[in-house]
């Protein structure tokens, strides 16, 4: 069988009116480094814009009398696109990352568990615990809160309780949440 990677579409380009381009009788010019130049008419700072072989670029058209800037048209580009890439970053939202104990575990096998919590905490990732009761080990949940309670005890300097234990059908379920710094 042979394996195709899905369709992926191009990156859009940004979409970006400059020179002759720009329709308004009237703008605000500002300069590369965004020092103000002065309300013109659109032909002037064409003019003023080719003098100084770079380009009209229109950065708003919502502003009364919009504004442009006399900018390299490949640097404003950069610039957008930087801006977008900034916003991305910011905008990372937190996985949340599930770690699953259960009621009888060993020593090793909790310690290994709790390391792994610690680890996606300290990423920054929301951590959900979930512990499944499985037959009769149903009727000794405070075993499972017991467990709850040791790792909670174990990452409260690096991390807060988001949602305390409560039981959905047969599983018993908590989230944690990386403290701030």
């Amino acid at each position: 069988m042979i394996r195709r990677k899905p369709f992926q579409r191009p990156q859009p380009q940004f979409r970006v009116t400059a020179n002759n381009n720009i329709q308004f009788p009237e703008l605000r010019v500002l300069d590369d480094l965004g020092e103000m130049i002065g309300v013109m008419p659109t032909r002037d700072a064409l003019q003023k814009a080719r003098e100084l072989e770079k380009d009209l670029v229109l950065v708003t058209e919502t502003a009364k009398p919009p504004i442009a800037k006399i900018i390299n048209l490949a640097k404003y580009r950069y610039q957008l696109q930087q801006k977008k890439a900034e916003g991305r970053k910011k905008s990372k939202a937190q996985e949340i990352k599930e770690v699953r104990l259960t009621p009888f575990m060993g020593e090793g096998d909790f310690q290994t568990r709790l390391r792994k919590i610690i680890d996606f905490l300290k990423k920054g990732d929301k951590v959900r615990l979930t512990l499944e009761f499985k037959g009769r080990t149903i009727t000794k949940q405070e075993f499972g809160r017991e467990q709850f309670d040791k790792v909670f005890a174990q990452t409260a300097e690096i991390a807060t309780v988001e949602i305390y234990p409560k039981m959905l059908g047969k599983k018993l379920l908590a989230q944690l949440m990386p403290s701030k710094k």
